[in-house]
């Protein structure tokens, strides 16, 4: 049996608390974001899926890195995460089937998915690595 790959945008929205995560009601945090319909990008997914989860309005994005999740044995798909880098305007609040809005920084105790852990590591040092650019953005 093939795996359905199913293409993801996945938003990274990071702020002076921490990078915004948000969770159902299983409170695994998750980075925002969603699978891209047929004629949608992916950075038009994850743009749409900020608004949906959490309200905030984007401003500005910018393609990071692609991401391989694993593959949910479960369901046999996986989703091919192509991760943005998303500045956004006002206070996230949880919206439709997101029930909680958190930050995560190194070190803090909320429950990450594992796939969520490894982007937000390679995030870090992708950051790390690309200080010039960050310095520039974060004046946006």
């Amino acid at each position: 049996m093939s795996i359905l790959r199913r293409r993801r945008g996945t938003a990274i929205v990071e702020t002076d608390k921490g990078i915004l995560v948000t969770a159902g009601r299983s409170k695994i945090f998750i980075t925002p974001g969603g699978g891209a319909g047929r004629r949608e990008s992916r950075m038009q997914a994850s743009i749409r899926e900020l608004k949906e989860e959490t309200g905030l309005e984007p401003y500005f994005a910018m393609a990071l890195f692609k991401f391989e999740g694993k593959v949910h044995q479960t369901y046999n798909f996986q989703d091919l995460h192509t991760v943005y880098l998303i500045k956004a305007q006002g206070t996230a609040e949880p919206k439709h089937e997101v029930k909680y809005v958190a930050y995560y920084k190194p070190g803090c105790d909320l429950r990450l998915s594992s796939t969520t852990k490894k982007i937000i590591d390679e995030y870090l040092l992708y950051k790390e690595k690309n200080k010039e650019i960050f310095d520039i953005i974060d004046r946006l």
